[in-house]
């Protein structure tokens, strides 16, 4: 059974940073990718960053040049590095662990909080 167990949520002020880890157990296929997604109420769950097993990221474009995504693969642990925080960035902060073998296999953690304020 795969679990997600992320850490590094918090409060901070605007223009803050905070970084975010996510660490996973269990069965998981090697080629894989690990994400960050963000949802504030009433709202559909976003797609904050994403890396591959080879490293190849992905950022949704109000983050791109503030939020960095990377992994230790043999650890099975990614980290979201937020820097210029914004109020907007504002919500529950969730890792996602996906890969196919078969079929999909889709993952989530359990959330983060991160609150900025002015």
């Amino acid at each position: 059974q795969v679990q997600l167990v992320e850490s590094g949520g918090g409060l901070v002020q605007a223009g803050g940073s905070l970084r975010l880890s996510c660490v996973a157990s269990g069965n998981i296929f090697s080629l894989n990718t690990m994400g960050w997604y963000r949802q504030t109420p009433g709202k559909q769950r976003e797609l904050v960053a994403s890396i591959t097993t080879i490293g190849t990221t992905m950022y949704a474009d109000s983050v791109k040049g503030r939020f960095t995504i990377s992994r230790e693969t043999p650890k099975k642990t990614v980290y979201l590095q937020m820097n210029s925080l914004k109020p907007e960035d504002t919500a529950v902060y969730y890792c996602n662990l996906n890969f196919k073998l078969g079929r999909n296999y889709d993952y989530w953690g359990q959330g983060t909080q991160v609150t900025v304020s002015l």
